[in-house]
């Protein structure tokens, strides 16, 4: 995944929350970058037919952005459930976080066949909790300390 992806996939999730177009403040606050940084890549994105920006608005995925958001999110579902599933990193997501724009989609597929993912994956994904709902199943399964 790279950091177009990061992008789409904030965009993605954002505008579920807002059930409409992703404002730009709220893609560089759920990346935790400036505004100016969120400005230039969605423009990127929009010459690369993947979004739709209209200034004020805030910023849509296309068709095929959401195809590709889709795939992102699925990935970083993959690499979230790896790490915390199989090798028990006690701060995952952080972890996730750190490693989604370094694992290409050829390592997702590989971590892929050895996690046990949901068939529904990315539609698991809560955007308001920021958590797979199978996830949050195992964390609220773990004995408090």
């Amino acid at each position: 995944m790279n950091t177009a992806d990061q992008y789409l996939k904030a965009i993605y999730l954002v505008q579920e929350m807002e059930d409409g177009p992703a404002s730009t403040g709220a893609v560089a606050d759920a990346l935790d970058v400036s505004p100016a940084s969120a400005n230039e890549m969605i423009g990127k994105l929009e010459a690369r037919g993947l979004a739709e920006h209209e200034k004020y608005k805030g910023v849509s995925l296309t068709d095929e952005g959401i195809v590709d958001a889709r795939e992102a999110l699925s990935n970083y579902c993959i690499i979230e459930r790896f790490l915390a599933n199989v090798l028990e990193v006690e701060e995952f997501r952080a972890e996730a976080r750190s490693l989604e724009a370094v694992i290409d989609d050829t390592v997702a597929e590989r971590l892929d066949t050895i996690i046990d993912r949901a068939s529904e994956c990315p539609d698991c994904f809560d955007a308001e909790t920021d958590a797979c709902k199978y996830l949050a199943e195992v964390e609220s399964e773990s004995p408090a300390d």
